[in-house]
């Protein structure tokens, strides 16, 4: 192991870290030991769905398996029962064992397509925690003081505000420590709002005997709105299910001032070429061609080179020529209707990419709507055009308008 080169991936992009000389120590006895980094991963499986947001930890992982370090995912089977409050004002509802078993076969699927199966060990918690008695339970729990607890800022809100906190919510952070015992982990990743549950990590494995893991935190990131943490709630995410023309053309939605962030939490690219590339947004180069280097580097982490080359393809047809993509989809109006503006409107709404009908008025009104490339203020001026229309509907969406008699 080159310790230095270790060192440079992995705090690349990292908003915290333990300190460097003990991350150099642990890495040394690694090497001492002949044996690869026991790098631990928690996941809680309540919200089966990722999106890059949450890729940005798997994607460190990665990284350190390129340089031949071991993954152990803990699926928190046992742990995601009672569920982590972290950000909560109240307490969580409670899986039950079958929701958390079906969530972590979701999440599993998800997470080999960005990390190494062949260098990853999965296990769940319930295999070590099934196995104690209350003695056992006792015993953890005397690791730990109630105030320690209340210095989490959710715990303590609730506190103080008077907000019910159950007694088994404090158990979490606990548990969550004990996995890094079980499993030996020399090193424990996790997104900023896990500061605390992973430094009681470091805690219990010195109560335990154990040399402390080290941490690695990664920032949050924001949404393609660059503005609020990214959220399939919000609509600000990109999926790591989605097709490429899609990933390619959201990452394209980023603001100028992401780019270098997205580079390094959502890239595998070194961090010398990063440099590189911040040096020439320095000199002036037009950031929309770096960013659209940055849409094909994320597709193509999550699709084959054929489709993140016709995502490109699509996107410069769609965006920058303003044309219709070969594969549009079509769609069929009733051209003998007596009301064709509502006939359309139905064909439109089919798609689902439109909240309402009334959000595509706004847009004819607005002069959003093009039909064969013309502007158009009503549905009723398709009629006096040919049986095959193209519709545009605002930058990005391309339709295929066919007239049948119904």
């Amino acid at each position: 192991m080159n310790i230095e080169e270790t060192l440079k991936i992995m705090i690349k992009g990292a908003a915290d870290f333990t300190n460097i000389e003990e991350i150099k120590k642990t890495l040394e006895q690694v090497n001492k030991e002949e044996r690869p980094l026991r790098i631990k991963l928690g996941l809680d499986p309540s919200a089966p769905d990722i999106h890059i947001g949450h890729a940005v930890v798997l994607r460190k992982i990665k990284q350190l398996q390129d340089l031949g370090h071991e993954a152990i995912i803990i699926i928190g089977d046992f742990t995601g029962m009672i569920g982590d409050p972290t950000g909560k004002s109240k307490t969580r509802k409670q899986l039950s064992k079958e929701e958390v078993i079906i969530n972590a076969k979701t999440y599993q699927d998800q997470i080999f397509k960005i990390i190494d199966p062949n260098k990853t060990t999965v296990k769940y918690n319930s295999e070590w925690f099934d196995k104690m008695n209350f003695r056992d339970i006792i015993e953890l729990c005397s690791k730990c003081t109630v105030a320690r607890i209340l210095e989490r800022d959710d715990f303590s809100n609730r506190y103080k505000n008077q907000q019910p906190i159950s007694v088994h919510e404090f158990f979490y952070p606990l548990m969550q420590a004990y996995d890094s015992v079980a499993i030996k982990a020399d090193i424990e990743l996790g997104g900023t709002d896990q500061t605390f549950n992973i430094n009681m990590g470091r805690n219990i494995q010195k109560d335990f005997g154990q040399n402390p893991q080290i941490t690695l935190l990664m920032p949050i990131l924001e949404g393609i709105d660059g503005i609020e943490k990214m959220s399939k709630s919000l609509g600000n995410y990109i999926g790591v299910n989605e097709d490429a023309t899609t990933i390619y053309t959201k990452v394209m939605k980023i603001p100028d001032n992401l780019i270098i962030k997205y580079y390094e939490l959502c890239t595998d690219i070194h961090p010398d070429q990063i440099e590189i590339i911040k040096q020439r947004l320095a000199k002036g180069e037009n950031p929309r061609d770096i960013k659209m280097e940055l849409s094909k580097e994320i597709t193509g982490l999550y699709h084959s080179k054929e489709e993140t080359e016709k995502a490109e393809q699509d996107f410069k047809t769609i965006f920058q020529q303003q044309q219709a993509p070969q594969d549009v989809l079509e769609l069929n109006y009733d051209n003998t209707s007596s009301n064709i503006s509502q006939s359309v409107i139905d064909a439109i709404m089919s798609t689902g990419n439109f909240k309402s009908k009334g959000e595509i008025r706004r847009l004819l009104q607005q002069g959003a709507i093009k039909a064969n490339g013309e502007k158009i203020l009503s549905f009723e001026e398709i009629s006096q055009l040919t049986d095959s229309i193209i519709l545009q509907i605002g930058k990005g969406k391309f339709f295929k308008l066919n007239a049948s008699n119904s």
